[in-house]
């Protein structure tokens, strides 16, 4: 981030050039940010589906091995100054901060190389598309499928394979999580259609 602000001294960088020397890093920075507004218990509606889309595609294009997210074309075109690379350095300092008091690097044959691309792709896919089902006011529907794209994040970040696995865990649980509220819909469902019929 601070070479971004270093090249935007002379004239404005945009975010294209920019995420075009990060790889597959891009990937991990820009959902870092992105599921920041997720990670909280209260369902965000229509937003949450919005959301679970666009990591789901992120997710499709890291796993079909692209170095880099491809965005729209008008927010790859936005040129920032200087003074506003500096100040998203700041913001993603502050998060990496937090990042490495919890991670470090461990267990390379999980997060390195084509294997850990996949693995994340894999993770962001899953992540976005139960994400981005639809369940209305169910507790924690976005905050669950949230952990695991940061747990992601993190160690693609950090090369750290355990918190690879831990976003692994938190798929795992979000997906025992919704497959018991369907469960209950469905049970719960079919004694009232029973009461109804006694009646």
């Amino acid at each position: 981030m601070h070479q971004f602000a270093e090249k935007s001294r002379d004239k404005p960088l945009a975010v294209g050039e920019a995420l075009d020397t990060l790889d597959e890093a891009g990937y991990a920075f820009i959902c870092i940010i992105l599921v920041l507004p997720f990670l909280q218990p209260i369902p965000l509606g229509p937003f949450t589906v919005l959301g679970g889309v666009a990591f789901a595609t992120l997710g499709w294009q890291l796993l079909h091995g692209h170095e880099s997210p491809v965005l729209p074309k008008q927010i790859l075109a936005i040129e920032f100054s200087e003074s506003t690379w500096k100040m998203l350095a700041k913001v993603c300092l502050e998060i990496l901060g937090l990042c490495r008091k919890i991670s470090k690097p461990r267990y390379p044959f999980i997060a390195a190389g084509i294997r850990g691309q996949k693995m994340g792709g894999f993770i962001l896919l899953a992540a976005g598309g139960l994400m981005a089902i639809p369940f209305g006011v169910l507790p924690f529907n976005n905050f669950l499928p949230g952990l695991a794209i940061l747990f992601y994040c993190i160690g693609e970040l950090e090369d750290d394979g355990l918190m690879y696995l831990i976003a692994l865990f938190w798929l795992v649980v979000t997906t025992i999580y919704f497959s018991a509220f369907f469960f209950a819909l469905w049970y719960f469902g079919e004694k009232a259609l029973a009461f109804y019929k006694i009646l």
